[in-house]
């Protein structure tokens, strides 16, 4: 059974940090590219972040460029978001998630979500 447990989601001021892990147990995590999603209400979700399985690639959103880092430990088959700057439109429900076919997707795999909220 493949699981996706995010953490270190919270509440944070704006200009604050904060940093997501994303812990996968029941696949080859070293072949999956993985992504950082997030969806915020009344919005439709969208790709954050993404790293292929060797991490030698990465994407970013426009909204987060220069601001968030994503990374990944295969060893601990775990993927993390580092936030910075933090803003209040980056407050939403974030998700990680597993492709084999790339940042592109499709995503075969879906964590539960961990909410941020960024106050002003």
């Amino acid at each position: 059974q493949v699981q996706l447990v995010e953490s270190g989601g919270g509440l944070v001021q704006a200009g604050g940090s904060l940093r997501l892990s994303c812990e996968a147990s029941g696949l080859t995590f070293g072949t999956y590219t993985m992504g950082w999603f997030r969806q915020a209400p009344g919005k439709e979700r969208e790709l954050v972040a993404a790293i292929r399985w060797g991490g030698g690639w990465t994407f970013y959103a426009d909204s987060v460029k220069g601001r968030f880092t994503i990374s990944r430990d295969n060893a601990k088959k775990t993927v993390y978001l580092e936030m910075n700057n933090l803003k209040p439109e980056d407050t939403a429900v974030y998700y990680c998630a597993a492709s084999l076919k790339g940042a592109t997707g499709p995503y075969d795999y879906w964590g539960q979500g961990t909410q941020v909220t960024v106050s002003s």
